[in-house]
């Protein structure tokens, strides 16, 4: 083992003190390569209902996880006790467990030469002095927005401050070592609306690493109160073959289908309805799908994936054709190729969008379904057959007619991704998949 600092360590503190030791009680017990993660979080959620303070819950710990390597076997432990015995007492027990499980070639630390080696200012830790009394104010001021805006919002499932400040440190015995702070903010709100019909509820949040990222609580509570009251008085439709536009907040479960087939543990399980798909016209010609892992002031970033291994922004999908999978280094080195720095998932996935916003998007569909929520989990990645029962609002003349419920959208989804006419710019930048509202030409609609 050696520890020749591969990678300088920036901001070293207290949490890359605990790696350090993993590291150097593996080299102690002897085993043959090492890597240890350690995180520690602070913060608290705060929840407000009809007014008054709910719960609040704080959060103020943090745990280390250790794998060892035996040769090719492998064992990792768990410990939320920093102090210097537990940590010891962690490595033993990987190191007991590799010698129970049986050899993998494919074990292993990641390749020494692919480890990151430059760490720029992502700009990702804010720490704000939001006191208990200020987020009380906050959650108020968004619940209080969305009960005062319409008689017909009758109640409220709460409203939440959340914050969070984490530091997290990795490294292993070939020299890598880095550690990181990151800080998260959340404010969202759930209203329940009634109508003689009955009742409905849904949400709105807002998030971001810095609070200045965030919408205002109003807005908050005005989005939540909207969206609760458009779901009055739904209604049933017959079964259909129509057009199915996906609102943004729910279009990038598309996205996840499309990464949960192109994953190494998919492909090499022969688990995927992707395998053997590199190289192929998967979208229509000029879509592109692309990461983004340096991104400033996005929580999605990063330098290194989970195993140290540098970060690149690179295309998945280019002019509609597969560019290549989601590895992480066990599952390359199970299918005989390189890892593409996604241990931990995708970082940033962003589609392209067209100019057309969303307003422009129901006029494009003209007549169809819009959904904004799904339900279920309907989706096989080994066939692509998708299922997913769903809600929303009937179309027409590219107006949004009324709401509509108890559905089931169902199709393939190589079909549905070669079948996108286009993507919206009304991009919701809130997740690590960014895309926008998604227009496919045709979907089995199952109603009355």
């Amino acid at each position: 083992m050696s520890g020749n600092g591969l990678v300088s360590l920036e901001n070293s503190g207290d949490v890359s003190k605990y790696v350090t030791q993993a590291l150097d009680y593996a080299s102690k017990f002897g085993v043959d390569g090492a890597c240890a993660h350690v995180g520690r979080g602070k913060g608290y959620e705060l929840t407000v209902r009809m007014g008054e303070l709910e719960t609040i819950e704080h959060h103020n710990g943090g745990n280390l996880r250790v794998t060892v390597f035996m040769g090719h076997k492998k064992g990792s432990s768990t410990t939320s006790d920093l102090s210097e015995e537990a940590i010891a007492e962690a490595v033993r027990a990987a190191k007991s467990i590799a010698g129970f499980t049986s050899e993998d070639p494919c074990n292993g630390l990641a390749p020494k030469d692919r480890l990151a080696r430059e760490f720029s200012d992502l700009d990702l830790c804010h720490p704000a002095d939001i006191g208990r009394g200020k987020a009380l104010e906050i959650a108020q001021e968004c619940e209080s927005a969305a009960l005062s805006s319409d008689a017909r919002i009758i109640n409220s499932e709460g409203a939440t401050v959340e914050t969070l400040e984490t530091t997290t440190a990795f490294g292993n015995s070939d020299g890598f070592l880095h550690e990181g702070k990151t800080t998260s903010y959340v404010v969202s709100c759930c209203v329940v609306g009634k109508s003689e019909s009955g009742m409905q509820q849904d949400y709105w949040y807002s998030t971001g690493c810095d609070p200045n990222q965030l919408d205002s609580p109003q807005s908050i509570g005005l989005m939540t109160a909207k969206r609760t009251l458009r779901k009055l008085d739904s209604r049933r439709i017959n079964t259909c073959d129509v057009p199915v536009l996906f609102e943004a907040p729910i279009a990038s479960s598309l996205l996840r289908c499309l990464i949960g087939g192109i994953s190494g543990s998919a492909l090499y399980r022969k688990a995927s309805f992707l395998l053997d798909s590199i190289g192929e016209q998967i979208f229509p010609e000029g879509t592109r799908i692309h990461e983004q892992p340096h991104l400033k002031r996005t929580l999605g970033s990063a330098y290194a994936d989970a195993e140290g291994v540098a970060t690149v922004a690179r295309d998945i999908i280019s002019d509609g054709v597969l560019q290549g999978y989601v590895l992480d280094t066990y599952s390359a080195r199970k299918l005989g190729m390189e890892t593409t720095a996604n241990a931990g998932g995708v970082r940033n996935l962003t589609i392209d969008c067209s100019e057309r916003d969303f307003a422009g998007m129901l006029k494009l569909m003209d007549t169809g379904l819009l959904v904004t929520d799904l339900m279920g989990f309907g989706v096989n990645t080994v066939t692509g057959n998708y299922s997913q029962g769903a809600r929303g609002f009937w179309v027409e003349n590219g107006e949004m007619q009324y709401p509509v419920e108890e559905l089931t959208i169902a199709g393939n989804l190589r079909d549905m991704f070669r079948s996108i006419v286009e993507v919206g710019n009304d991009v919701d930048l809130r997740r690590n998949i960014r895309t926008g509202s998604i227009l496919i030409s045709n979907m089995a609609v199952s109603g009355e």
